[in-house]
């Protein structure tokens, strides 16, 4: 690791990991309060559903925007621009007299929460190498998927002894604490290394990195798996309460269940890297990912413990797929880190946020729904990656991890 002159190696990877949690805290912590945030506000469905809206579209746009500013001005900078914007944003919002104050606070929320998550992403390359940096996207990677799932049961837990805004000033003391390291942290990205040309300039870095043909069809491979993830968080309260008749407590183990088995994928991720080859892993993605397709969509149906035992695999392999991609881009990534690391993180999301559509769109069942999801993201990836290996979109930089 490069030296932090406050932060030890062990604090620098527990501070990447905190980042890496609370980001998607900011996205489903308040999500059993929103009944109460209609009533409390009497406000339509609609404009209390657009709290999640506009966070979700504003963070995406905002992880570009500081790629390439972070490739400028370097990521300390950016990185307390970010904590201290999400900070004022998050006390904005549980001190909200109207929605529309509430929008409004959600909408800069997701501006410093995009600020910091590109960041994140960049000093991850900076700072480690080799094994180590394995470790920490295994395990940062895996908060990606972890912390939105459980984030509605802890924000659920909050409503026995706190209103709505608990959840937000639970944000707003993490994000002060953020903010504090973030001051405490030194600068990663050499001068020499840095974009000099001008702000409008730098944000060409963009369509640099978006030539890279290698590296966009790795990213979008990838990235179409992470659509099922988010119709399943979608359309999951209405498969266990309204198909299953589970109530809203059940719900809340079964949820927790397939939360639990993410953690497995990075424990997985370190031990299929020690004996199998890049290739030899990606088999096992598509081959476990389609497993599991066909079995939600062949007897899902059948219970509620089924439909969940049909989907864990997905989650499991999920929880491996995400580390493993974001090794192989960083390693691809030579230069303009900070650029490299918004895209990584926007695509997946512009993925993710189709993936919450399609999830809940009006299928026969939505567990058939998920099913067919699952299996045409999984045969659209294989395709992808069968095109990858013929070297239409050309082939690895030199000394990078390679899929084919």
């Amino acid at each position: 690791m490069r030296r932090q002159k406050y932060i030890s190696a062990n604090g620098m990877i527990a501070y990447l990991t905190f980042i890496g949690a609370f980001i998607p805290l900011s996205t489903d912590l308040y999500l059993p309060a929103l009944p109460m945030l209609s009533d409390y506000f009497s406000a339509s469905e609609f404009l209390v559903g657009l709290t999640l809206t506009i966070f979700f579209f504003v963070f995406a746009v905002s992880m570009i925007l500081f790629g390439p500013l972070s490739d400028k001005f370097g990521r300390r900078p950016i990185l307390i621009f970010g904590a201290t914007i999400y900070t004022a944003a998050s006390f904005a919002c549980a001190e909200a007299s109207s929605i529309y104050f509430l929008l409004a606070g959600r909408f800069f929320q997701a501006v410093g929460s995009g600020a910091i998550i590109t960041v994140e992403t960049a000093l991850i390359k900076d700072c480690f190498r080799g094994r180590v940096m394995t470790k920490i996207l295994a395990i940062t990677q895996a908060l990606g998927v972890i912390a939105p799932m459980a984030a509605p049961l802890v924000g659920g837990i909050l409503l026995t002894f706190t209103d709505w805004r608990g959840s937000f000033y639970v944000l707003t003391l993490l994000g002060a604490i953020n903010l504090i390291v973030a001051f405490l942290f030194c600068e990663t990205l050499p001068e020499h290394k840095r974009y000099h040309g001008s702000i409008l300039h730098s944000l060409t870095l963009l369509v640099d990195v978006g030539r890279k043909k290698y590296f966009m069809a790795v990213l979008i491979m990838f990235s179409i798996l992470s659509a099922p993830y988010m119709a399943y968080l979608s359309a999951s309260s209405f498969i266990y309460v309204e198909q299953f008749s589970l109530t809203a407590q059940q719900y809340s183990y079964f949820f927790a269940v397939n939360s639990a088995a993410s953690i497995a994928g990075p424990v997985l991720y370190l031990k299929l890297k020690d004996s199998m080859t890049n290739v030899g892993i990606l088999r096992l993605t598509f081959f476990a990912a389609m497993a599991s397709g066909l079995s939600v969509l062949f007897v899902g149906q059948s219970g509620a413990l089924i439909f969940l035992l049909s989907f864990l695999p997905f989650t499991v392999i999920g929880a491996v797929a995400r580390p493993f991609a974001m090794e192989i881009l960083l390693h691809e990534a030579k230069d303009n880190v900070g650029t490299a690391s918004s895209i990584i993180n926007f695509v997946p999301t512009l993925f993710g946020s189709l993936g919450m559509m399609l999830g809940t769109l009006p299928w026969g069942n939505f567990v058939d729904g998920l099913g067919i999801i699952i299996s045409v993201s999984t045969v659209s990836a294989i395709a992808l990656w069968i095109l990858i290996c013929r070297g239409l979109f050309g082939s690895a930089s030199q000394n990078a991890s390679d899929v084919t």
